[in-house]
C-alpha cells in the first residue's frame, strides 16, 4: 500500500528537532498516537502551503519552542494546576 507524499512528508518533518512540526507532532502523540499526529501535521502543511499560495508569502519556520514562547503565565498555570493534581503546594516567584 502506497503512502500519500503529505504523510510522507509530515513524518520527515516530525522527525527534525528544532522545527515547528515536530512540536505540534509531540503535543498530539501523547493523546492520541503517532498516526493520528502525522496526520494532523499533514493537515497543517497543507493549510500552510494554502496560505503561502494564496496570499503569495515565503514559508517561515517558528521554530521548535513556539509552544513555549507563546504565553508563558498560561504555561505557568498549568504545570501548576498539574503539581497540584499530584498533591503537591507550590509558592512560585519570579527568578
Amino acid at each position: 500500500m502506497a503512502q500519500d507524499p503529505l504523510v510522507q512528508a509530515a513524518w520527515s518533518a516530525a522527525r527534525k528537532n528544532d522545527r515547528y512540526f515536530r512540536a505540534p507532532f509531540l503535543r498530539i502523540k501523547s493523546r492520541r498516537g503517532p498516526k493520528k499526529a502525522v496526520l494532523a501535521v499533514a493537515a497543517s502543511m497543507l493549510t500552510a502551503a494554502h496560505h503561502m499560495l494564496h496570499d503569495g508569502v515565503d514559508s517561515r519556520d517558528l521554530g521548535a519552542d513556539h509552544f513555549d514562547r507563546r504565553d508563558k503565565t498560561k504555561r505557568a498555570k498549568r504545570l501548576i494546576a498539574r503539581l497540584h493534581d499530584l498533591g503537591l503546594v507550590v509558592d512560585v516567584r519570579a527568578a
